[in-house]
């Protein structure tokens, strides 16, 4: 499993990345938004942890970005900002779970394994069988499902 964990807080971002490396996760580390947005545009992740409040802009930024450019991977905010109001803005702007600090480590991963589990596995390209099509296809998308649109990619 590749994690992407974007945290402004070194010492935090440290022990984080530690203790997934442990649970054989790959982590991949950015301590800002413009970082956090590089690395999730150039990589392939199968969940990301994103803090809120980032240098360079907003993690509630960088997730609703990431879900207007069709990014479906998994995203766990991890964050000091524990407002109902901010929790719900989390979720509304893409995220798929919220975690404030302080949190436990243990809760973390079952959150990250359980996210991880819904990681799509879209192939990005169109599909057409027997006149069936499906567009960024993932596996059983297509199963039983007949479309009346025509794919011209």
């Amino acid at each position: 499993m590749r994690l992407l964990l974007v945290e402004d807080d070194p010492e935090l971002a440290k022990i984080l990345e530690s203790g997934f490396r442990e649970q054989g996760i790959q982590v991949a580390r950015a301590a800002t938004t413009p970082a956090g947005r590089a690395e999730a545009a150039h990589n392939s992740f199968d969940v990301i942890v994103l803090d809120v409040m980032l240098p360079g802009g907003s993690g509630l930024d960088l997730c609703r970005d990431l879900r207007g450019r069709g990014v479906e991977t998994p995203i766990l905010m991890l964050t000091a900002r524990d407002a109902i109001d901010d929790r719900v803005v989390g979720l509304e702007v893409g995220a798929d779970d919220y975690v404030t600090k302080p949190f436990a480590f243990r809760e973390l991963v079952a959150r990250r394994s359980w996210t991880g589990r819904r990681s799509p596995r879209t192939c990005g390209m169109t599909i057409t069988i027997r006149s069936r099509t499906c567009s960024r296809c993932s596996l059983g998308d297509c199963a039983g499902k007949s479309t009346t649109r025509s794919s011209r990619s």
